[in-house]
C-alpha cells in the first residue's frame, strides 16, 4: 500500500492555484523531496496532506485514509515538523515531549519510556531537563523531530527542518533524518529549497513550481536528463588521447581551456588526467539539481519567503480585480 497517493489534487487561494493537478504515489519507508523555490507550492500542499489545509479539488489518502473524509485517522498516523518553530520556550524539552504525549493519548505507562527513547535519538538526553528557550536552533530542531516522532507516527512531514540553521547544525539535522530512515520504516516527506539537501537525503525528489509538479525522479536520474558532469583542463593537452577515453563524451577548447563531457568524474578523472598531457590547472563541475531546476524550470531558486510568494500573487489578483 502506498503511504500518500494524490490525484488532481488543487489548492486555490481565490483565483491563484498555489497546488495545481497534483498527483503523486509515495511508497512506505521512502525519503521523499519535495523541492522548489519559495511560493512554488510546497508548504500547501504538505498542508492539505497533513489536514491543515482543506482541498479546492482532488483526492489524496495518507497511510490509507482520506484527506477530508477521515482526517482525524490521517492526524493519528503522521507527524510533522513545521517551517516555523512551534515548540514551548517555557517549558523544558522533556516537558514538550510529555504534553505533546498526553495530547495523543498515549497510555501513561509508555509515554516515560518514549520520551527518554526520542531524547537518546536526536542527542539531547543531557539537555532534557533545560527550558526551550535556552536551546540553539538546531537543538530546538533537533527536540521538534523528537516531538513528531513520539507518538510513532507511519509518516512524517518535516517542512524546511534546517532553514535558518548554521551548516554545522543543518548537516547535524541530515544526520538524524538519515538515522530514521535506516532505523525505522517511517515515510519521511521532506520540503526544502537547499538543493544539497534533497541530493543527500532523498529517496526521489519531485520538483515544484507555481504548483505544479515539473520532474520526478531519484537525484541521479533528474541529473542524467540535464548531462554529464564537466571537468576543465588547462596546459599542453593531449586532445586526441583524450576524445579516445570511453568515458568522455564532449571535449571543446577556447583560448586554452578544455571543456571536457566525462562520466562518473570520481571512478575516470585520474585515467583521463593520465591521458591528458602536461595539466596545469584541473576544475571538475558536477551537475546539480540547481541546473535540474534551471533546465526544467528556466529560473533558479528565489530566496522569498514561501507564503509571502503565494500572498503577493493573491494581492496582486485583488489588485487587478479592483
Amino acid at each position: 500500500m502506498a503511504a500518500i497517493k494524490t490525484e488532481n489534487l488543487v489548492k486555490r487561494f481565490e483565483e491563484v492555484a498555489a497546488v495545481n493537478d497534483v498527483s503523486l504515489e509515495i511508497p512506505e519507508g521512502e525519503v521523499f523531496g519535495l523541492l522548489g523555490p519559495n511560493g512554488a507550492g510546497k508548504t500547501t500542499l504538505i498542508s492539505m496532506l497533513s489536514t491543515l489545509l482543506t482541498p479546492t479539488s482532488g483526492t489524496a489518502k495518507v497511510a490509507g485514509f482520506d484527506i477530508t473524509a477521515q482526517s482525524l485517522e490521517v492526524r493519528r498516523n503522521i507527524g510533522i515538523v513545521f517551517q516555523e518553530p512551534s515548540v514551548d520556550d517555557l517549558l523544558t524539552g522533556r516537558e514538550n515531549l510529555y504534553l505533546h504525549s498526553m495530547l495523543y493519548g498515549l497510555p501513561r505507562a509508555e509515554i516515560n519510556p518514549k520520551i527518554e527513547k526520542m531524547l537518546e535519538l536526536v542527542k539531547l538526553t543531557d539537555r532534557a531537563g533545560s527550558l526551550v528557550r535556552t536551546y540553539s536552533g538546531g537543538m530546538r530542531r533537533r527536540l521538534e523531530i523528537a516531538r513528531g516522532l513520539i507518538h510513532g507516527p507511519k509518516i512524517l512531514f518535516l517542512d524546511e527542518p534546517t532553514l535558518g540553521l548554521d551548516p554545522a547544525s543543518r548537516k547535524a539535522v541530515w544526520g538524524y533524518i538519515k538515522e530514521l530512515k535506516d532505523a525505522r520504516n517511517t515515510t519521511i516527506i521532506l520540503t526544502t529549497h537547499y538543493m544539497e539537501e534533497a541530493d543527500a537525503l532523498a529517496d526521489r525528489i519531485a520538483i515544484i513550481d507555481q504548483g505544479r509538479i515539473i520532474e520526478l525522479g531519484t537525484p541521479e536520474a533528474l541529473k542524467k536528463k540535464v548531462g554529464q558532469d564537466l571537468v576543465f583542463l588547462k596546459g599542453r593537452i593531449n586532445e586526441t588521447a583524450i576524445k579516445n577515453l570511453p568515458f568522455v563524451s564532449s571535449v571543446e577548447e577556447e583560448n586554452g581551456l578544455y571543456k571536457i563531457g566525462i562520466a562518473d568524474p570520481a571512478r575516470n578523472l585520474q585515467a583521463l588526467l593520465n591521458a591528458g598531457g602536461v595539466i596545469e590547472e584541473v576544475e571538475v563541475r558536477r551537475v546539480t539539481l540547481d541546473d535540474v531546476f534551471l533546465k526544467f524550470s528556466g529560473r533558479q531558486i528565489k530566496d522569498d519567503a514561501e507564503n509571502n510568494g503565494i500572498f503577493e500573487r493573491i494581492a496582486a489578483v485583488k489588485t487587478t480585480r479592483r
